[in-house]
């Protein structure tokens, strides 16, 4: 952005203390315009586009998977926005998983009014935040990825090449007859398959499954 130009932000959070804190602190700011501030809503997605800020502010119960799709229609409807989240607590599963849906910064519920201000300036200018924790957990989840993924999978987790093949299928909602459909297997194989894969992870529902691997930071 131009040293000139204020970035303007949107505020989407459910807990309306945390949305008005938010509000007067940005507001008070002279490069800082607050253009929208809402909790989550069927017509949250209309008002944001209308409003088109630069920066988004999302609050951990807004980036839950029951509203992930959402995040991905904001992203498509301005693809030039850039996401703030803000989490819950420093862990790394939630962060891997904003980072996918497209945060550029990802700050926890008790950071300072500076680090929140901060966050919106350091990404609308095209840089990413997060704290130095969460900052060496990203390093150690790259070193992983230097690992073949077929390799680190089988290693930790003991699912075999085909067995990966079908965690990417279930990450994307694909039912078993969809699954052997585009495998050109039977059914009841990639039933077989399934099942052994809840045996070895010890769960009991194959979405449990999808998030065991996440979980180990093997990418989907």
């Amino acid at each position: 952005m131009k040293a000139d130009e204020s970035v303007s932000v949107f505020l989407l959070a459910q807990n309306r203390l945390l949305r008005e804190a938010l509000a007067r602190i940005l507001s008070k700011k002279s490069d800082i315009s607050v253009v929208g501030n809402r909790a989550f809503s069927d017509d949250s997605l209309e008002a944001i586009v209308q409003a088109a800020p630069d920066v988004l502010v999302i609050d951990s119960f807004t980036t839950n998977l029951a509203h992930l799709e959402f995040v991905r229609e904001v992203r498509q409807c301005l693809p030039d926005v850039k996401l703030v989240m803000i989490g819950m607590e420093s862990s790394g599963q939630p962060f891997l998983q904003a980072i996918r849906e497209g945060a550029r910064g990802y700050i926890v519920k008790d950071a300072s009014a500076l680090e929140v201000v901060g966050a919106v300036r350091t990404v609308a200018n095209g840089g990413a935040v997060c704290s130095p924790e969460l900052c060496a957990f990203l390093f150690e989840f790259a070193s992983r990825q230097n690992q073949l993924p077929s390799f680190y999978a089988r290693n930790t987790l003991g699912l075999t090449n085909r067995e990966q093949q079908l965690v990417k299928f279930i990450a994307r909602g694909f039912t078993n007859k969809e699954i052997a459909s585009e495998l050109q297997l039977a059914e009841h194989t990639i039933r077989n398959h399934i099942h052994r894969m809840l045996k070895k992870l010890g769960v009991t529902h194959r979405l449990a499954v999808v998030d065991a691997c996440r979980e180990e930071g093997i990418a989907i």
